[in-house]
């Protein structure tokens, strides 16, 4: 499943997932049926490798997730959604979420005028992301932002284009994720 990692490059024909209907090898075995824990494993792994968390941090997550009231599926993939580099990643400052990653820990990125160099600082209701009004700050956003038509979620708005710029009007929800994942396959997988 592409989980358009790479930025672009997934829309071209040069991604490098292609989908066969046997596996590879010279010898065309048949793999069995996955497990239902093999089946709840990949959802896992599928929702780490779209945010680019690493496993502590993912169960870190979870447990926060677990201990706040309500369906701990959607307040998992919220908490997953707040995280800075993947509002700035969905605000269209970055084309990935790792280069999105490399623009915070650089310095690059404001959260209310004051420089925050931590990716997965979660951020709250009415915070400003804006990118540092330097020359080589915009310089390194600026192709990505002319080239980009932000398709932003309903939970972010774009409040200036120069310097890039924008607010999060409310915290996400879990109908906010645009990957299809089943959350409920990972709360039973991480639960026992």
């Amino acid at each position: 499943m592409k989980l358009f990692l790479k930025s672009t490059r997934c829309d071209t024909p040069k991604c490098a997932i292609e989908r066969r209907e046997y596996p590879p090898g010279m010898h065309q075995w048949k793999r069995g049926k996955p497990s239902p824990y093999a089946i709840r494993l990949r959802e896992k792994q599928k929702l780490k490798r779209y945010y680019g968390v690493l496993e502590r941090q993912f169960r870190r997550f979870f447990g926060l997730a677990s201990r706040t009231p309500g369906n701990t599926g959607d307040a998992l993939l919220a908490l997953l959604e707040r995280r800075l580099d993947n509002i700035v990643c969905r605000l269209s400052m970055a084309g990935s979420r790792s280069q999105a990653r490399q623009l915070i820990r650089h310095g690059h990125v404001l959260v209310n005028d004051k420089r925050v160099d931590i990716p997965s600082a979660l951020v709250a209701a009415g915070d400003k992301i804006s990118i540092k009004n330097r020359p080589k700050s915009l310089e390194m956003i600026k192709p990505r932002y002319a080239e980009a038509t932000p398709n932003l979620p309903e939970f972010l708005e774009l409040t200036s284009t120069d310097p890039p710029e924008g607010r999060v009007t409310r915290l996400p929800s879990g109908s906010d994720v645009s990957i299809p994942v089943q959350v409920q396959l990972i709360v039973e997988l991480l639960s026992k």
